[in-house]
């Protein structure tokens, strides 16, 4: 069985990435984390086979050490793509999920009601349309928003945070399948996701 290291992310564990490794089948190791003490299933943001898989877990946890959750846990507090990043450095290939190993109608619903409960809003942090953005990774590429929600102007077209922070890193050479836009976009310095995370902690 071929060695591969994982990203998983959560809807109930926003902004937390777990990266793990298995020498079994994937699909049986990530639905197998669904227990009842987690409300929704595991996603797989990425997995690759490598060489070896033990060494290379151990680098990205000592790499991302200082976003470690718990010394115990192999959760860190860090956007997936940066973990994918550094992954990519030992991918021999992807590793992928089949369709019939995905979960099922009823744990999708499931998630999907946590999506919308968990939905990034720029309303939640206070943001105005009209409000400029930075991108964290070059200031100078800059949106604008253009309501509450999560729509934004870039490059002349309305779309989402996200859409648009993918557009910017690839024009930057990033090669990511995906991006988190409240993670790439900031305001005053702070990512969005940091000043969510303050208000949060200020509401309990």
């Amino acid at each position: 069985m071929a060695e591969v290291v994982y990203l998983l992310v959560n809807k109930a564990m926003p902004g937390l990435v777990k990266i793990g490794r298995t020498g079994d089948d994937l699909a049986s190791r990530i639905y197998g984390l669904f227990t009842t003490g987690v409300p929704v299933p595991f996603e797989l943001f990425y997995a690759a086979e490598v060489e070896n898989s033990k060494f290379v877990e151990a680098q990205l946890h000592e790499a991302f050490g200082g976003q470690r959750l718990n010394n115990r846990r192999e959760f860190f507090t860090l956007p997936p793509e940066r973990a994918k990043a550094a992954l990519l450095l030992a991918a021999k290939r992807e590793v992928r999920l089949g369709q019939a190993e995905l979960p099922t109608d009823e744990d999708k619903s499931d998630v999907e009601v946590l999506k919308r409960r968990t939905r990034f809003q720029l309303s939640k942090i206070d943001m105005k349309p009209g409000t400029e953005l930075k991108l964290e990774k070059d200031p100078t590429i800059i949106c604008t928003t253009v309501d509450e929600t999560n729509k934004v102007l870039f490059n002349g077209d309305q779309t989402t945070l996200s859409d648009a922070a993918l557009q910017a890193l690839k024009g930057l050479g990033y090669e990511w399948a995906s991006a988190s836009g409240p993670w790439e976009w900031t305001y005053g310095g702070k990512r969005l996701d940091e000043i969510r995370t303050e208000i949060d902690a200020r509401a309990d």
